[in-house]
């Protein structure tokens, strides 16, 4: 079959001597030909297997013509959001409009609907009364069964339900679309495939239905939210391949939907066959004029070397969507793509990345995993590592060697994230020692998320005392090869299970280290999370223990301010965080405060902090004449005169 990109219009279509697409694939994003956008794997998987695939990108949603333009696929369409959740492309944690899009040319805002794949599929379903409709992608995979909507503030139904679409494939759906193409190739119709794994179908007849779990009806989800607790969790513990039953959710009227156990992972064999296809690896010419898709420049010269995560992180839907059971590509693979990449002509010697949901993750948590599956209920790095945990890092490190020595290579970079507690298991140093030599751009992120135990638990991350080692170690570690490399901690405000005395205390750590994030990511509950479901809910369900959940908008916007005292523009939010907190004490002219009091109208505690803080200082530089300077007595006073005197400008 001769290179080049999938039709996108009929004249493509007339080039290539198709007649009749068998399948039109539907998305959200804007065309990109490159293994790292899911409408290019699953359709150069289908073209791999024989099938012609056209994709129609970002269709006008307000025109039914617009999804016609490659007529009706001979055996269906399938349809994603793109790459990212509609929802969470669309608005920030406090529900306001995003103003950009990295996945629509240019980077502009508005070119998908809110809930995408619901949409589209309607879209479709009006004109094509009876062509089969497959959803799929991160928006699908997360929403199959009934789920938490932040949005509305709402319990919606499976995606399935709402969108009038045959099937979901839910997971990396590589091997999952192959068998659904087949089977509707063979004839058999969409209602009758029920049999693959990592699908979600509906039914009125679940009598043949095996090996299966009765889930609380949905009548009884809205009803009570400790059903729907209950729910989630087992689903939770039926998310892998090996040990997964069958989940049946009733919804009124006689309706069931079905959700099949997950796709088995994929061997290295199958994961390199996914990487070595025909892309065109950039985005379609016909974007060249609007400026091209943004998100192609991080991923260009940046590589995927695995996907799964057994992090178990409480607030990532990796466990929902990829699964715990590392999957990788084999170094040749990975080398091979390498080698293409650094003799592109805008390739500036820097290979941007090389992971994947986490970087250091190179093979199974342990070796029975790809026999017998991961625990369903236990966590292979929380609350400690387990036992039987594999910490060995010799082959990610052999791969990075290999990748700094091929030509025109300056540097390689890790930035999809180290797990720290991980790389502290491992009883060797030469991966860390490496790490700090050769793969750091000046600074290293990692997760932390917090400082508090009492919120860490909740977040299933391992406590204060494990990062602390890190960044001890890490530090150590630079002196010894002579570096000057900074460690840059993500946070998150206002998870399940963090008062405002956690945030508190979070601020004061920030304080001590000198340091004030120019980013805070405040707790977004998205579907099929441990944490939106303790949001909902009110309740950890691993435990059906109640957790304090910080649900009130200015709440959340103190927890957020308290992580950035030092910016004046939250200085009234600090404040009133710290009042009620009950720690005024942070409010003052001592090293130890977070921010300065300052005269308020009708503030009499304001007042009265001035006047006791004017007497520390006063007294303060008043030991003998002989130190007074500059920062001494006068300039305090002159500090206090200038609280007063700019009350009325902050």
């Amino acid at each position: 079959m001769s290179r080049g990109f999938l039709p996108v219009c009929r004249e493509d279509m007339e080039k290539a001597g198709i007649e009749q697409l068998d399948f039109v694939y539907v998305t959200g994003d804007a065309y990109v030909d490159h293994p790292s956008f899911a409408h290019a794997v699953i359709s150069r998987v289908l073209q791999s297997h024989g099938y012609t695939v056209g994709i129609i990108a970002q269709p006008d949603w307000k025109d039914p013509d617009s999804i016609t333009i490659l007529k009706e696929p001979r055996l269906g369409f399938f349809v994603s959001a793109g790459n990212m959740d509609s929802m969470v492309n669309h608005y920030t944690v406090s529900k306001k409009r995003r103003k950009a899009d990295a996945y629509t040319p240019g980077g502009v805002m508005g070119k998908r609907p809110d809930h995408a794949a619901v949409v589209y599929s309607n879209l479709i379903r009006r004109t094509y009364r009876t062509t089969p409709i497959i959803l799929g992608g991160i928006e699908a995979s997360l929403r199959r069964l009934a789920h938490y909507d932040y949005w509305s503030d709402s319990l919606k139904r499976s995606i399935l339900l709402d969108s009038g679409a045959d099937l979901v494939s839910y997971g990396m759906g590589e091997r999952c679309v192959v068998e659904i193409a087949e089977a509707l190739d063979a004839g058999i119709d969409v209602k009758d495939i029920t049999f693959i794994d990592g699908t979600v179908y509906k039914t009125k007849d679940v009598s043949s239905v095996y090996d299966a779990r009765m889930l609380e009806s949905y009548e009884e989800l809205q009803a009570d939210r400790l059903n729907y607790a209950k729910s989630f969790y087992v689903q939770y513990c039926n998310t892998d391949p090996f040990v997964a039953k069958r989940l049946i959710e009733p919804y009124p009227n006689g309706i069931y939907v079905v959700q099949n156990p997950p796709q088995k992972p994929l061997s290295q064999a199958e994961m390199d066959q996914v990487y070595a296809l025909d892309y065109m690896r950039t985005y379609h010419p016909m974007y060249e004029e609007a400026g091209g898709i943004p998100a192609i420049e991080e991923i260009k010269f940046s590589l995927v070397s695995n996907r799964g995560c057994f992090g178990g992180c409480s607030f990532c839907a990796l466990t929902f969507h990829q699964g715990r059971i590392i999957q990788t590509r084999s170094h040749e693979s990975i080398l091979a793509e390498a080698g293409q990449m650094v003799w592109d002509k805008d390739f500036k010697g820097y290979i941007h990345d090389v992971g994947g949901p986490t970087a250091n993750f190179r093979h199974p948590a342990c070796k029975k995993q790809l026999t017998k599956g991961a625990c369903p209920e236990k966590q292979c790095l929380f609350p400690k590592p387990c036992k039987n945990l594999i910490a060995d890092h010799r082959d990610y490190l052999k791969l990075l060697r290999e990748l700094r020595q091929l030509p025109n290579v300056k540097k390689v970079f890790i930035r999809s994230g180290i797990r720290f507690d991980y790389l502290l298991a491992d009883p060797s140093d030469e991966f860390f020692r490496e790490l700090v030599e050769y793969h750091v751009s000046g600074q290293l992120k990692v997760a932390p998320e917090h400082i508090s135990d009492a919120v860490l638990s909740k977040m299933g991350k391992p406590s204060n005392d494990v990062y602390q080692r890190f960044v001890t170690k890490y530090k150590r570690l630079n002196e010894q090869c002579h570096k000057n490399q900074y460690l840059v901690p993500y946070l998150m405000s206002s998870h399940p299970g963090s008062t405002l005395k956690e945030a508190v205390e979070l601020a004061e750590y920030l304080r001590d280290l000198g340091y004030m994030p120019e980013q805070v990511q405040d707790f977004y509950p998205t579907p099929s999370t441990i944490s939106t479901c303790m949001y909902y809910t009110g309740v950890d369900p691993r435990t059906m223990e109640k957790v304090y959940v910080p649900v009130n908008p200015h709440e959340k916007a103190m927890q957020r301010a308290l992580i950035q005292y030092r910016n004046p523009k939250n200085y009234d939010l600090v404040y009133e965080a710290l009042t009620k907190a009950h720690r005024t004490d942070l409010i003052g002219f001592d090293k130890k405060c977070l921010i300065r009091p300052r005269k308020k109208s009708g503030n009499p505690q304001g007042k009265e902090l001035i006047r006791e803080n004017a007497g520390k200082a006063t007294k303060r530089y008043t030991a003998s004449p002989d130190q007074r300077s500059k920062t001494g007595v006068a300039s305090k006073k002159k500090t206090i005169r200038n609280v007063h005197k700019k009350k009325g400008q902050r």
